[in-house]
């Protein structure tokens, strides 16, 4: 898949007022996760997306985290709805934005679903089953992906905050993974790269356009991916990490 556009939105200057479980060694830092940003956008635009950049949302400081708003199919854009309930007024900031992309379909009560949790590998969607999203979201979820082409299941979250969290798809038929997942039926058809324990920030790798962005500072996984023979840059988002954040989470890519 090519992607030739995203939304992303700047971090607020409470965002480590967010939800996280996070252990901190060190503070989160502002104006360091302000850098990232805008590092991490300059990477996709050099990639060749287009990118739509939000201004920051005082009152919702886990904003930034914009995948968790919806989920972009071919034809529309499914907007979520987190199971975090401090977070769904974060829905209804973003919905005039993918109006201008997209035909807006929801997921209704008693559904939870975050983008967190919703893993494409080709034409396939996962689906998280999380203390964020529950079998009714994903059914609401899936039915609307089965209408546009694709097939789903669902996977149970069993480490982590979201699917994604410690599942990516790099491409090739590969997922990259924590060790938690290597032996989970759901996931037999593919090839699996174990993330090393300490470098569980890693499992949420992100591929876009050919080219696969990995967190900063994780050389084991770094390794293993190069069997792929893909492109691979390095991008720093330790302000991101701290909030149980990944490089997934800060843009619907499309």
């Amino acid at each position: 898949m090519t992607f030739s556009k995203a939304i992303t939105r700047k971090p607020g200057i409470h965002f480590a007022a967010g939800v996280t479980r996070a252990r901190w060694y060190r503070e989160p830092d502002y104006e360091r996760i302000c850098i990232q940003h805008e590092a991490y956008v300059d990477t996709l635009r050099s990639l060749g997306m287009k990118v739509v950049v939000l201004d920051a949302d005082p009152d919702f400081p886990d904003a930034y985290f914009v995948e968790d708003t919806a989920i972009m199919l071919d034809k529309t854009a499914l907007v979520t709805r987190p199971g975090e309930k401090t977070r769904r007024g974060e829905v209804k900031r973003i919905t005039p934005i993918l109006k201008q992309f997209r035909a807006l379909e929801f997921i209704h009560a008693p559904g939870l679903l975050e983008g967190g949790d919703v893993l494409l590998a080709e034409k396939h969607f996962f689906v998280g089953l999380s203390e964020r999203t529950n079998i009714h979201g994903a059914q609401q979820f899936g039915e609307a992906a089965r209408r546009q082409g694709f097939t789903w299941s669902t996977a149970p979250v069993l480490k982590g905050l979201h699917l994604k969290t410690g599942v990516t798809y790099v491409g090739q038929q590969t997922l990259l993974m924590f060790e938690a997942y290597a032996g989970r039926p759901e996931f037999s058809a593919y090839n699996r790269i174990v993330v090393d324990e300490k470098e569980a920030p890693a499992a949420n790798t992100l591929r876009v356009n050919g080219t696969l962005l990995t967190p900063k500072g994780f050389p084991k996984t770094m390794k293993k991916l190069e069997v792929l023979e893909m492109p691979i840059i390095e991008v720093d988002i330790s302000e991101v990490i701290k909030m149980d954040g990944g490089l997934s989470c800060l843009s619907l890519r499309f």
